[in-house]
């Protein structure tokens, strides 16, 4: 299986729709570093990850390249891909747009909560897109409208 770390938003996205499952299915396993742990666990609405086995919580090593970063990151982000090129994993997971465009500056590759809908779409893990990509927008995960309908369009679904 591939090596793939996770941010907190892709997380809390796909837990708020039921489909957190899918990381394991898609990856057996999956990554987050401790600062994202931090973030869904201290003073968190969303402590899912006690009862979840699949998400392998690790620590940084290179507590010094936390600094080469803007401070317009959030921790977790800042230590998804730090992580990321630590274990030398396959895949970056994150939804923020700042923060996407510092991973492939980066030169890692990455996917994001809709990007893993797909990938679940393509393996026949889900059925339909429309339905799970209405109930990001009705549990408030912001989705573009233009972004939406090329979602569908790729899926080959109709609005």
């Amino acid at each position: 299986m591939r090596k793939v770390v996770v941010n907190t938003t892709p997380l809390i996205s796909l837990h708020k729709i039921g489909k957190l499952d899918l990381l394991q299915k898609l990856y057996g396993s999956v990554y987050i570093p401790h600062g994202v742990y931090e973030e869904l666990s201290v003073g968190s609405k969303y402590n899912f990850l006690e009862t979840i086995d699949f998400i392998l919580i690790k620590k940084i090593n290179n507590r010094e390249a936390k600094k080469l970063f803007k401070t317009s990151l959030h921790k977790g982000e800042v230590e998804v891909m730090i992580l990321t090129e630590e274990i030398k994993a396959d895949l970056c997971i994150i939804d923020d747009l700042l923060a996407r465009k510092y991973a492939q500056y980066l030169g890692l590759k990455i996917t994001g909560t809709i990007g893993i809908l797909l990938k679940a779409k393509e393996k026949n893990y889900i059925s339909y897109m429309k339905p799970l990509l209405d109930s990001l927008i009705e549990n408030n995960i912001y989705v573009d409208k233009h972004l939406y309908l090329k979602v569908l369009e790729i899926a080959q679904e109709k609005e």
